[in-house]
């Protein structure tokens, strides 16, 4: 039987789904040596997973460099302090290699935060939003395309905490950890999709005055 999946999907029903976590192992890496083990691992992975994280400011007028990034395989995900470490050889060295897939999510924005840490040319980086356009998805957030392709809902709730605290909680390590994992398995399935053809598309009509309004925008352009 093909796998129903929607172009769009209602948030209020994912509240209601059974949660996503991440089972596999988290390592917290927080100095050189222990960065320099964790990316020699990584480059072994024939796939990678990849988010970042921002101390949320609530000050207009402030804000905070990227502290945290994510990088998960099936089974272990590193967490890089990037506040304690900022991006250093090895860091950089993971991010410009061009051998193994890395897999995120507005992949855009991560890069530019990024960017503003240290200098580096991105590797072999895949946008996953590129790619669940293809199979007819508009709504394109983490948390809606893991509802939508597997039914199960991804916490949002450690979002704005503070990624820079000194020591962090066990929530937001599996919360960063889920994020960065999700994005192989969103991935793998995407795969599986286009390669079988193994799934029907279902289309929510837009509302009337959406509509009217996207109308009107096509015909300025």
């Amino acid at each position: 039987m093909a796998k129903i999946i929607w172009n769009k999907i209602d948030k209020k029903q994912i509240s209601k789904l059974p949660r996503a976590v991440f089972e596999g192992k988290i390592v917290v890496v927080a100095s050189p040596w222990e960065t320099k083990r964790a990316v020699d691992a990584l480059l072994t992975e024939p796939i990678l997973g990849i988010d970042t994280e921002t101390r949320p400011s609530f000050k207009k007028g402030r804000q905070y460099l990227v502290s945290l990034l994510q990088v998960s395989t099936r089974e272990v995900c590193f967490l890089f302090r990037l506040n304690f470490l900022g991006l250093n050889y090895d860091i950089v060295r993971l991010l410009e290699d061009t051998t193994v897939p890395k897999v995120g999510l507005s992949l855009h924005d991560d890069i530019l935060s990024l960017h503003k840490r240290g200098k580096f040319t991105p590797g072999n980086f895949i946008d996953l939003q590129d790619h669940m356009k293809e199979l007819g998805i508009k709504d394109l957030s983490l948390q809606k395309l893991y509802a939508n392709i597997f039914g199960l809902k991804i916490s949002k709730t450690q979002q704005l905490s503070n990624w820079e605290a000194d020591i962090l909680s066990d929530k937001q390590k599996l919360y960063a950890a889920t994020d960065a994992w999700a994005c192989i398995q969103l991935y793998n399935e995407y795969q599986r999709l286009i390669d079988t053809g193994d799934y029907e598309l279902m289309v929510v009509e837009e509302p009337q005055e959406e509509k009217a309004t996207n109308n009107d925008d096509n015909a300025t352009e």
